[in-house]
């Protein structure tokens, strides 16, 4: 069963599986700006709590049970196929949502037709050494980096140096002046630059 809201657009032409961070659930108001924004777009969207969330209301996922959080993304992307219909459904999320999305994408190149990573956690803050692109050159699907220039985990040139690695077409977009929470959706501005990149990103493809 998954934990999720669906923002059904009128004559959506896409659909995206939208997921939360470590210390996030389903209603960040990142998630719901996003949302909504899209849905105006004739973009659905499913934001959804991974399944470490549905557990326990508070604290960080477990590492050792990452995989677990990657069958709630594919049981994501599954349901919101049922519910949108017949459009390119995408998946993605902010941060750690993001980063397991990615690694979904690795291990099961045809779940879904595109990435939407914001946030992408490179590696821990001051922590440059520790990179987590190992699975990158499995990802075959295009993906879409929407990435602050003022992040700890991850500057735009680490991103932009690591981006080649990935197996399929990549795009990043610079959020000027956002740290690691793109703002929290507190700008306006910033949350239309966010939903105007992930429409074009979606409906291109």
């Amino acid at each position: 069963m998954v934990d999720g809201v669906f923002h059904d657009a009128p004559d959506a032409v896409a659909a995206l599986a939208l997921t939360h961070g470590a210390g996030g659930n389903r209603d960040s108001a990142l998630l719901v700006a996003l949302a909504e924004g899209l849905a105006r777009r004739r973009v659905s969207v499913l934001r959804y709590n991974l399944p470490f969330r549905v557990l326990r209301n508070q604290g960080p996922p477990n590492r050792a049970h990452a995989q677990h959080d990657r069958e709630g993304i594919a049981d994501a992307v599954t349901h919101l196929a049922d519910l949108a219909g017949s459009v390119p459904i995408f998946m993605g999320g902010h941060s750690y949502g993001g980063r397991q999305s990615s690694i979904l994408a690795a291990e099961q190149p045809h779940c879904a037709s595109g990435l939407v990573l914001l946030s992408y956690p490179l590696h821990p803050p001051a922590k440059p050494d520790r990179l987590r692109t190992e699975h990158f050159p499995m990802v075959r699907m295009p993906s879409l980096f929407v990435h602050g220039d003022r992040d700890p985990f991850g500057s735009l040139e680490e991103l932009n140096s690591a981006v080649p690695q990935l197996g399929g077409a990549a795009v990043v977009v610079p959020v000027e002046g956002a740290r690691h929470d793109l703002g929290g959706a507190k700008s306006s501005a910033t949350v239309q630059f966010i939903v105007d990149a992930i429409e074009t990103h979606v409906v291109a493809r």
